[in-house]
C-alpha cells in the first residue's frame, strides 16, 4: 500500500515526469530531438548535392549561380529583361548584373537591345549557352540518380510527393 504522500510520477511536479525537461528534449523519441535530426539530414544531403554539383559544373567553367541564370533566361519565351531575371530569382539586379557578365564572357548569353525602348536591355542565351544547358541537364540527371540510388521505386515517389509538400508549402519570400 502507498504512503498518503508519496509523490506521483505521473504528476508534471515530479521530478522524474517526463516533460519538457532538457533531458526529454534530448530523448531520441521527443519532437525536438527528431526535428533536429531530420534538420541535420536534408544539411547533409544539401551539402552532398552542392559537392556532386560543383563535381559536374567544374569541368564546364560555370557557377551554380550562373547555370541557375542560364535556365532561367531559356525558360523565357522571349528574351527578359535583366529586372525581369532578377525579379524571378529572387535576387537584387546587381547580382543579376555581374552574372550575366561572366555568362556573356563566356558566350552563353549576350545582350540585345528591346525593340521598343532604347533604355531597355534584353538577355538571350547563345547556342553554346542551349548546349551548356543540354550537357549541365545530362550532368544533373546523372547527379540525382546518384543521390536516389539507394531508393526504391516507391521511395523515390513518395520522396518527391513530400519534397512537393515541403516546397509548395515554403512561404514567397521578396526582396
Amino acid at each position: 500500500m502507498d504512503a498518503p504522500d508519496s509523490p506521483d510520477p505521473s504528476d508534471p511536479s515530479h521530478p522524474s515526469h517526463p516533460s519538457d525537461s532538457p533531458d526529454a528534449r534530448d530523448s531520441p523519441d521527443s519532437p525536438d530531438s527528431r526535428d533536429g535530426l531530420l534538420a541535420e539530414q536534408l544539411l547533409r544531403l544539401t551539402r552532398r548535392l552542392h559537392r556532386i554539383q560543383r563535381r559536374q559544373l567544374d569541368p564546364m567553367d560555370i557557377t551554380p549561380a550562373q547555370f541557375r541564370l542560364l535556365r532561367t533566361v531559356a525558360s523565357y519565351d522571349a528574351a527578359p529583361r535583366m529586372a525581369d531575371l532578377a525579379r524571378r530569382l529572387d535576387v537584387v539586379p546587381r547580382a543579376v548584373t555581374t552574372l550575366v557578365d561572366a555568362l556573356e564572357a563566356s558566350g552563353r548569353v549576350r545582350r540585345a537591345p528591346d525593340p521598343d525602348s532604347r533604355r531597355v536591355v534584353r538577355i538571350e542565351i547563345t547556342d553554346q549557352g542551349r548546349a551548356t544547358l543540354r550537357s549541365l541537364r545530362s550532368a544533373r540527371r546523372a547527379a540525382a540518380e546518384e543521390i536516389l540510388a539507394p531508393l526504391t521505386a516507391d521511395q523515390r515517389e513518395v520522396f518527391g510527393e513530400l519534397l512537393s509538400a515541403l516546397v509548395d508549402g515554403m512561404p514567397e519570400r521578396h526582396c
